[in-house]
């Protein structure tokens, strides 16, 4: 085995998750990560704690959607709350969770809306999953390489160089745009002539994502006030979703909410997204990518969300954490991150005062 993963293994048991003797752990991942399963096994094991592992598979995934679909009508079919699973998250402790499927396109045939309503049947499991400490990370699967458009060796040396990071050193890089976050009423952001857009982020909290629930980490984030959001977004950098590549996607947003969207491709899987539920036309979360480490697009959400010289805008729920008691938390079954490049003719204004312009940030050599 790749001592690499066995590297992973450890940063995920003990900087992202914490894990300690007696407490519960659900591994779940893909046969493809199987390799990191064991690791984590062995890791836990050490620790003294409890796994249960959970095969995460894409083909099944899609034969069920598929077979639930059949000869349903336009709302997609129908889908109960798996209570048994829903029982499982409630007597753990942590959750550890893996991509890196052979197929990354496995799930491209499944109608938009049957993926909208099993996630509304969805909803209160992940919703239990997330108030558990918990972690989503990447196995470098040859499937992932080839979507990324890498060799399956440079796609391995691009992950684990990402999740082997000094965490603390990045926490304090990011720290200081938490601080000029956390401080602020009104959050501008232009870039090119496309995005235009303002919110207010008064009495919510910034978070400082450096490799605990997102491992790669690299982002601070928060939750816009839900009705404070006005202007247009052109989110130019494509979204993979569903086995389906969209791009050129446009929104505008009228007191909090989207009015009226478009995609140069795949417009449907949108159309999807934002019919799931009310929540879904609204934002959840604004997210500064701060991690100059990931340097390429990868079409993986996980990692670009994550690349310095980016913005991203995720429709759908809000984490309750960024949310303050004073303000209203957006719930959605839906959480659909999107991302605008900010390296050229772009600026963030927080209370009226640039903060980055065309990527380089206020508290950074270079800033003009």
């Amino acid at each position: 085995m790749d001592p690499r993963i066995r590297e992973h293994a450890e940063t995920i048991a003990d900087h992202s998750t914490g894990i300690e003797a007696g407490e519960n752990v659900v591994i779940a991942m893909p046969r493809e990560a199987e390799d990191l399963a064991v690791a984590l096994h062995e890791v836990v094991g050490d620790r003294g704690a409890n796994p249960v592992y959970l095969n995460n598979s894409e083909r099944a995934s899609r034969a069920f959607l598929r077979a639930c679909a059949d000869g349903s009508d336009e709302d997609g079919g129908e889908f109960e709350t798996p209570d048994h699973q829903l029982a499982l998250y409630e007597e753990t402790d942590v959750v550890v969770i893996a991509r890196g499927g052979a197929n990354v396109s496995e799930q491209s045939d499944v109608a938009p809306e049957t993926t909208a309503a099993y996630r509304r049947a969805m909803q209160p499991v992940l919703k239990e999953r997330l108030s558990k400490r918990w972690c989503l990370t990447q196995f470098p699967s040859s499937g992932h390489a080839q979507l990324a458009g890498m060799s399956t060796e440079a796609y391995e040396n691009f992950v684990w160089d990402a999740v082997s990071l000094d965490w603390d050193a990045q926490r304090a890089h990011q720290a200081e745009m938490v601080e000029i976050l956390d401080d602020a009423d009104e959050v501008r952001i232009r870039s090119g002539e496309g995005t235009d857009v303002t919110m207010s982020v008064a009495g919510n909290t910034t978070l400082n994502d450096y490799g605990e629930k997102n491992l790669p980490g690299g982002e601070v984030f928060t939750a816009p006030v839900r009705e404070s959001v006005e202007g247009e977004v052109h989110f130019d950098m494509p979204l993979y979703r569903q086995g389906r590549e969209i791009e050129g996607v446009r929104v505008r947003f009228e007191e909090g909410r989207v009015e009226s969207y478009s995609a140069e491709r795949n417009e449907e899987v949108l159309d999807g997204v934002f019919d799931t539920d009310e929540g879904a036309r609204y934002l959840g979360e604004l997210g500064i990518g701060m991690n100059r480490n990931i340097d390429r697009f990868t079409y993986n959400m996980l990692f670009d969300e994550k690349m310095g010289d980016t913005v991203h805008m995720a429709v759908g729920a809000a984490y309750e954490e960024c949310v303050g008691e004073e303000n209203e938390a957006n719930e959605s079954a839906e959480h659909v991150d999107m991302i605008v490049d900010m390296s050229t003719e772009s600026v963030i204004e927080v209370d009226g005062e640039v903060v980055q312009r065309d990527g380089t940030f206020v508290f950074e050599d270079g800033f003009e």
